[in-house]
């Protein structure tokens, strides 16, 4: 029986792209989500800390999945809170942004309904929607035209699913076009702005106030948030259906309180400090006056490098980790063979010299 699985991870180990888990790095951090510095802000840390100082019970385990003894007023408190800033009528908290989706996408179509995602979109979305044993089209990245003509074909209802800031080519979805779409052919629209929260404020819907435009939204907190866990926006009607119908909600023990408090925590920490999210930017301007050939939005935090070539790639993160710096490189299968790139994530706290070290040392090699 074993065989089978030894001889799949000798396969990828011979191609080069066999994972491993590894002990977290030192360095300079070009390859993290916290686009903001949250994960290890210590004025964020020290008003945690003393939220727990008064509430010990905070860090008790849920007992529970919430349909048991998992819900608590902290839970609901938190879930209010994040659905009147976001401006959608309701919101319902989850452990990661992956169950999160796996929830909404597992519940809500069943086998008549379509769902039409990007091709980009991530992972999670494609395995909920093998759960709901749903029909999924793909449309061709950002194509609004390809979309458009798989909207004609289909006579049944539809739901369309795409990222607003995507993970690996840091690109941006046209976000009132696709609106505007799923309007015309009355679909229903799913956005999910894990990577653009607190990025550009409280994610790209509420800046271009598409609430309306938006059947739901999918909002993580392990990115620029610093903390963990997920919640979907929706209305009252979609909320209680989960509730009642998502298999990845019903079944999961229940976050402790500690959870909830710090995402909250975190939303009021943003109001306090816009500066961080104004100083991420100005690093991204920096990074791109620096003459590297980018295919990402020049208003992205993350900023792919094609190196199309699983051996250079490899060499590349090698030097520049030999210098310390610290990024990801993706290579084929988990992206199309001739599209391997260097992942670097930009953040607020990274400094201009570090930026251009960073730079000169990717010119050299490339």
């Amino acid at each position: 029986m074993l065989k089978k699985f030894q001889e799949a991870l000798d396969k990828r180990k011979e191609s080069g792209i066999l994972r491993t888990l590894k002990p977290q790095a030192a360095g300079i951090d070009f390859y993290s989500n916290d686009y903001l510095g949250l994960a290890g802000n210590k004025e964020i840390q020290g008003q945690l800390l003393q939220q727990v100082q008064e509430n010990p019970k905070l860090l008790s385990g849920s007992s529970g999945s919430r349909l048991i003894s998992g819900n608590s007023n902290t839970v609901n408190e938190t879930e209010h809170y994040i659905a009147e800033q976001h401006q959608y009528p309701a919101a319902l908290l989850f452990s990661s942004g992956y169950n999160a989706n796996l929830a909404l996408f597992s519940a809500l179509p069943d086998r008549h309904d379509t769902i039409i995602v990007d091709e980009q979109i991530h992972r999670s979305v494609h395995d909920a929607c093998q759960m709901s044993h749903v029909k999924k089209l793909k449309f061709r990245h950002n194509d609004l035209e390809d979309l458009e003509s798989i909207l004609k074909k289909q006579t049944g209802p539809c739901y369309i699913a795409i990222e607003s800031l995507y993970s690996m080519d840091g690109d941006l979805a046209p976000l009132h076009e696709t609106a505007v779409l799923a309007k015309k052919y009355n679909a229903a629209l799913i956005v999910d702005e894990a990577h653009a929260l607190g990025v550009f404020g409280y994610g790209l819907i509420e800046k271009f106030q598409l609430q309306n435009d938006v059947f739901a939204v999918v909002m993580t907190y392990g990115k620029a948030l610093g903390a963990h866990g997920a919640a979907i926006l929706c209305d009252e009607t979609i909320k209680s259906y989960l509730v009642n119908f998502a298999s990845p909600f019903i079944y999961t023990t229940a976050a402790q309180d500690f959870l909830w408090m710090a995402v909250k925590t975190g939303y009021e920490f943003l109001k306090q400090r816009p500066e961080l999210s104004e100083k991420l930017h100005q690093n991204i301007e920096i990074f791109r006056t620096q003459n590297i050939k980018s295919t990402s939005s020049e208003l992205s935090p993350i900023q792919a490098v094609l190196v199309p070539d699983n051996q250079q790639l490899k060499n590349l993160q090698k030097t520049l980790s030999d210098k310390g710096f610290l990024t990801y490189a993706v290579y084929s299968p988990t992206v199309k063979t001739g599209t391997e790139r260097l992942r670097i994530c930009l953040h607020s706290f990274n400094t201009k010299q570090e930026i251009i070290e960073l730079t000169e040392t990717i010119k050299t090699c490339i």
